[in-house]
């Protein structure tokens, strides 16, 4: 059975790879990822239109761990996003919490919290 950590490790090299399919491995039909204060995304449909957009004009993705926490179930994550896109890096500062079902390495839930001013910002510098 994957711990926490490894579950973590393992989605966010996938992100890294920008390989959807990859990506969406990590979710199942109980899953959702809200970027609070949005409505959550729910199911793989949903979550895959989530990232999408981004992923695909993303020409690397990496997401780097400042701080992290961990219980049996759940993961606490101080983040930096990092998008490349057109050649430019777009960052940003998020703070979420992960819950997984450790029997099948799914995760089950993410609550994102972003400065959102801060995100839209650098988005419509890069016209996303």
């Amino acid at each position: 059975m994957p711990k926490p950590v490894e579950i973590v490790e393992s989605f966010f090299q996938s992100l890294r790879s920008r390989d959807m399919d990859t990506i969406l491995s990590f979710f199942d039909e109980r899953s959702s990822w809200q970027n609070v204060p949005h409505p959550a995304a729910k199911g793989v449909a949903e979550i895959d239109s989530m990232f999408k957009a981004i992923v695909n004009r993303s020409s690397r993705i990496q997401w780097d761990i400042v701080t992290e926490a961990y219980d049996e179930k759940r993961a606490w994550l101080e983040r930096i996003d990092r998008f490349w896109v057109d050649g430019n890096e777009y960052a940003v500062r998020c703070n979420g919490v992960f819950e997984f079902d450790l029997e099948t390495g799914t995760i089950i839930s993410v609550r994102d919290y972003v400065d959102l001013n801060e995100w839209r910002g650098r988005l419509s510098v890069a016209n996303l």
